[in-house]
């Protein structure tokens, strides 16, 4: 039979994939991952840890988890140093208590040994040194992601126009401690948790604690901070499809053709996101579709004439129109802006036709 760890190998090498890109995945370590194929189960913390990863890797390569946990028992029972059969034999008593006796005999000598024999000699106090200075560092997120190694004291600061918030790595125990604004958070390992930065809610931080050894802050962890935007309560929201105008501004020219032609808005999220869209002049098509977005997940949507949509998020979404074999990708906004546009056709002053990303008032 096919062991535990050659099973995950061969499965991940078959799809031509590494350590890393399983990892920013499954979030998932890549020091576990290895110990996995390796079969060494020392390095977690407990054995719930390791049934967890099992399930979960195997579950991202396209295995069985029930087979994977079964090989996974039949190692631990392998592994045992004594076999059952002598566990349930009953010993004799007669070697135990000659040891004994004789256990308690070497005792007695040996202290009478250091009582009488064995002039006292001052000892001189040892004491451990003391762990070298750490100076704590600050890192200032810049993107909407950021993952390293914390070490206690270690901080990071997030700017929102005006406003900075700060967050500290205060300890390591049985859980990560962190200090935010909104008071302290605690993460045990794997977990994730949100902070909501600004009053409003409209500005939240996700963190996650990726890998840490309990007890061992000389380690540090390995945190994982994502910056959120969520729609405000005000914005695309409230403002109704069928009354906008067009803003002043240059409208962005996609593609032009003497004719227009059916084309797809690929829309890829790489955060929280809230996205509606309404197809344009289509009689059979005239629902509006809304929902959240989270990061990773991505949508595309065919169009005859146009679209209508809102963002939450601008810098959340990345855009790209495809038609007739061309890939065009466009910016729909900044960072925590509120947009809502129209992607369509229109006829311009030569009689031709433009595809054209138009900001709406």
């Amino acid at each position: 039979m096919e062991s535990l760890g050659k099973k995950l190998r061969t499965a991940r090498e078959e799809k031509g994939w590494d350590y890393n890109f399983i990892s920013d995945e499954t979030n998932i370590s890549t020091r576990y991952l290895s110990a996995l194929e390796k079969e060494d189960f020392s390095v977690f913390p407990g054995e719930p840890y390791a049934l967890g990863f099992i399930k979960n890797y195997g579950e991202f390569l396209g295995l069985d988890p029930k087979e994977l946990l079964q090989l996974y028992r039949s190692i631990v029972i392998r592994e045992q140093p004594v076999p059952v059969e002598q566990l349930l034999r009953k010993p004799s008593q007669a070697p135990k208590i000659i040891g004994i006796l004789v256990g308690i005999i070497a005792v007695l000598t040996a202290l009478a040994i250091v009582v009488f024999l064995i002039p006292r000699v001052p000892t001189e106090r040892i004491e451990a040194a003391p762990p070298p200075e750490r100076t704590a560092s600050e890192f200032i997120l810049t993107t909407d992601f950021l993952e390293r190694r914390f070490y206690i004291g270690d901080s990071i600061l997030i700017n929102d126009g005006n406003i900075s918030y700060r967050l500290v790595f205060a300890g390591l125990g049985e859980a990560v401690t962190i200090t935010t604004p909104r008071g302290p958070v605690m993460l045990d390992l794997g977990q994730e948790v949100t902070v909501n930065l600004s009053d409003d809610e409209f500005h939240s931080l996700r963190i996650f604690a990726a890998d840490f050894v309990k007890n061992d802050s000389l380690s540090g962890a390995l945190l994982r901070f994502e910056q959120e935007f969520r729609p405000q309560e005000t914005g695309f929201i409230d403002i109704p499809f069928e009354t906008v105008s067009i803003s002043r501004d240059t409208p962005t020219v996609l593609l032009t053709s003497l004719n227009p032609f059916p084309f797809i808005l690929q829309t890829s999220f790489q955060g929280f996101c809230l996205f509606r869209y309404q197809i344009l002049f289509e009689l059979d098509r005239p629902d509006r579709n809304e929902r959240f977005y989270q990061r990773g997940e991505e949508i595309s949507v065919t169009a005859q004439n146009g679209i209508r949509m809102g963002i939450s998020n601008a810098q959340a979404v990345r855009m790209q129109v495809i038609a007739q074999g061309r890939t065009i990708p466009f910016d729909a906004g900044g960072p925590g802006e509120v947009v809502a546009a129209d992607l369509r056709w229109v006829r311009d002053e030569d009689n031709n036709f433009r595809l054209v990303f138009i900001r709406l008032e």
